[in-house]
């Protein structure tokens, strides 16, 4: 399909543009001229302002460091700003974090995507005839609220929600909110749910980046379980564009399910971590022959889903949009990029989280085995 918005001048809001999907998307917008951004986003441990450096002095790039609950704010931006799209990527997003501390999950995706809808039907109903006929709300879920799949059938938007951890429980509650927003008020909401994505700039607690960087330095490579949980894996550079095509040519209404077509178990991701790490860093730490010797395989994580993958058909047909990238060229992509940005990681790891595993509630401990 022929993207007919890609002249139009387009204003952006996007909530949580400092996190990882967030900071690839405004890149990409802003790779159009016609296009302008409002970032909106409260900096928490996972925003990373350092990951939009390439792109701060853009006179179409601004700034709001606000919080998705702060209804005043929100509301004051949106007036002052007056986006024709918003795209609501504001999310705490770790399954372990969430089994640690369901609290900031509870209020951040169900509350605060509440306060946003609020703002933004307030400021939707305020527009003219056609500032309203052309207004989009895009909501980002992930495929984690569909819960789990046995060893065959695909996620499809008509799969039933059946969320196993307070992670997937809280992103299920502010669907099915935006749904109703779009039912009961014609607020315009557009929703899509993606699988698990990788790529530059991933903050260093999700599996990829954390085992290149564990692999770096030496250390253990825990593998939930029997490593043979599956997973679908999309490269953000594709998840992007496709964000794109849905928030400016999706349908009113619908729900967009994006998958990269890249099923892999956990120990298939792992290994090929190694392998390629094997190939564009052969100087081992530790007197290790191969990074593949660091594997080790830990207790399960409760609710543990046994398998994602999604069917992205819809997708591909109404809007023209597929992966451009295979699992291999997407991995190679993201290693490479963290072989050659030490300083941003370094600067990342310099806060708060320093690689620990979470999700054992009242029992965490490191890689060693001593008890934190």
């Amino acid at each position: 399909m022929k993207d007919k918005t890609k002249d139009l001048k387009l204003r952006f809001l996007i909530t949580g543009g400092a996190g990882f999907i967030g900071s690839a998307l405004i890149k990409r917008i802003l790779s159009n001229q016609n296009y302008s951004v409002l970032n909106y986003d409260n900096l928490t441990y996972a925003g990373n302002l350092e990951s939009l450096l390439e792109v701060h002095t853009n006179k179409n790039y601004h700034f709001i460091k606000g919080d998705i609950l702060d209804s005043q704010l929100f509301s004051n931006t949106l007036n002052e700003f007056k986006p024709n799209i918003v795209i609501h990527l504001a999310a705490e997003s770790h399954v372990d974090r969430s089994i640690d501390d369901p609290s900031a999950f509870i209020s951040t995706n169900i509350v605060g995507t509440y306060t946003i809808l609020e703002a933004v039907r307030n400021f939707w109903m305020l527009l003219n005839v056609n500032e309203k006929e052309s207004f989009r709300f895009h909501h980002v879920s992930t495929d984690e609220v569909y819960g789990s799949l046995g060893e065959s059938g695909l996620f499809t938007e008509n799969t039933a929600y059946d969320p196993s951890s307070p992670y997937s429980a809280s992103k299920a509650s502010s669907d099915h909110l935006v749904v109703s927003w779009n039912r009961t008020y014609d607020l315009p909401v557009l929703l899509s749910n993606c699988s698990n994505n990788y790529g530059p700039f991933q903050f260093p607690e999700k599996l990829i980046p954390l085992m290149v960087l564990n692999a770096l330095e030496g250390k253990s490579l825990p593998i939930y379980g029997d490593g043979k949980n599956i997973r679908d894996w999309l490269f953000v550079d594709d998840h992007v564009d496709a964000l794109l095509a849905v928030a400016t040519l999706g349908k009113v209404g619908e729900i967009y399910n994006i998958g990269g077509n890249n099923e892999k178990t956990n120990y298939e991701v792992v290994k090929a971590i190694c392998n390629l790490l094997d190939e564009l860093q052969p100087n081992h730490p530790n007197g290790i022959d191969s990074y593949g010797q660091l594997i080790s395989f830990v207790a399960n994580r409760p609710g543990h889903d046994k398998r994602y993958a999604i069917d992205s058909s819809k997708i591909q047909k109404e809007l023209g949009w597929s992966p451009a990238n295979t699992f291999e060229t997407g991995l190679k992509k993201t290693i490479l990029w963290y072989l050659n940005n030490n300083d941003w990681y370094s600067n990342v790891l310099d806060g708060s989280y320093q690689k620990e595993r979470l999700g054992l509630k009242n029992n965490i401990r490191n890689i060693s085995g001593k008890k934190l």
